[in-house]
C-alpha cells in the first residue's frame, strides 16, 4: 500500500489528519444502520470472544467493536486495535476512556500487523479489507497472529450489490462503476471465503445483511457524492446528473426512494 490512490480516505495511502471529523462522522453514521447493527450482532454471538481471551480488532476506526471485544474478554482478557490513521486512533482512544474501557489501540498496518505470531485467540476485522491492494496479505496476516484454535470475523462490503433507484437506466452502470471506483477491492465481500481459506483457516459460518439507508437522513450527501464521483469521471454529462438528483428527491418525498448494498461476514478458525 506504498502509493496513493483515488479511492477512499480510509485507504492508508491516503491518511489525512484533516479528514478525521469526517471519518469519524462517517463511522459513526455507519454503526446506526439497523443491517450493520444486525451483523455485528450475527458475527459477535459466533466469534463467541469469552473472558481472559486476547483479542485484535485490525481497522479499529473509533474502536467501537474493540469496547465490544474488551467488555466480552473482562476481567482477565485483553482487547487491542489496530488503527493506522492517528486521528481516528486518537477517537479511539479518547471514547474508551470515557466508557472506562481497558481496550487499547496501536498504530499498525493490516499488511503487517504489530504483534507476534499465535499471540491472539480471536480477531475483528470489519470494513478493512475493501480498502486494501493485497487483501491476501492481510487475512494471511490475520492467520499469522492467531493461535491453534483461534477465531477471526471479517465483515465487508460487496460493491457490486450496490442498488439506487430510481435511475435511468443508460445512467446505472456508470453510477456502478463510480461506486466501484471509490474502493481498491469493490467485491471484498464475495471474496471472504476464499482469502480465509488461502490463509490455511476454517470457515465456520457466513452471514449476510442488506444496508438499507433512510432518505431522510443520510442518503442525500451519499447520492450527491455518487453522482459527483460519476460526473467527474465523465461517466455521466451534467445534465445527467441533475436529472439523476432531481428524480431522487422526488421519490424520496412519495416514499419511493431506495438504495441499499449488501454486506457479508465468514466466521472461521485457525485448526489445531
Amino acid at each position: 500500500m506504498s502509493d496513493p490512490r483515488p479511492t477512499s480516505a480510509f485507504h492508508t495511502a491516503n491518511v489525512d489528519l484533516a479528514a478525521t471529523e469526517r471519518l469519524t462522522a462517517a463511522l459513526d453514521v455507519q454503526a446506526a444502520n439497523p443491517g450493520v447493527r444486525r451483523l455485528r450482532a450475527w458475527a459477535h454471538e459466533r466469534l463467541a470472544a469469552r473472558p481472559g481471551e486476547r483479542a485484535l480488532d485490525v481497522g479499529c476506526g473509533t474502536g467501537s467493536e474493540t469496547r465490544v471485544l474488551a467488555n466480552a474478554v473482562a476481567p482477565d482478557g485483553s482487547a487491542t486495535g489496530v488503527e493506522p490513521h492517528p486521528g481516528l486512533r486518537a477517537v479511539a482512544e479518547r471514547r474508551a476512556a470515557e466508557a472506562g474501557s481497558p481496550a487499547r489501540f496501536l498504530d499498525g498496518d493490516a499488511l503487517a500487523l504489530p504483534l507476534p505470531d499465535a499471540g491472539v485467540d480471536v480477531v475483528w476485522c470489519e470494513r478493512v479489507l475493501q480498502h486494501l491492494d493485497d487483501p491476501a496479505r492481510a487475512v494471511a496476516e490475520i492467520a499469522r497472529v492467531l493461535c491453534p484454535g483461534g477465531r477471526v470475523a471479517l465483515l465487508d462490503t460487496d460493491w457490486a450489490t450496490f442498488v439506487l433507484h430510481p435511475a435511468d437506466p443508460e445512467i446505472r452502470p456508470a453510477l456502478s462503476t463510480a461506486v466501484r471506483a471509490a474502493a481498491a477491492t469493490p467485491d471484498a465481500g464475495r471474496r471472504l471465503t476464499g482469502w480465509l481459506a488461502g490463509a490455511g483457516l476454517s470457515v465456520d459460518e457466513l452471514g449476510s445483511d442488506v444496508l438499507l439507508h433512510d432518505p431522510r437522513t443520510v442518503s442525500r450527501p451519499i447520492v450527491q457524492g455518487i453522482a459527483a464521483a460519476a460526473r467527474a469521471k465523465d461517466l455521466i454529462t451534467e445534465e445527467q446528473r441533475d436529472r439523476l438528483l432531481a428524480g431522487l428527491d422526488e421519490a424520496a418525498g412519495r416514499g419511493a426512494f431506495h438504495l441499499s448494498v449488501t454486506m457479508f461476514a465468514a466466521v472461521a478458525h485457525r485448526p489445531r
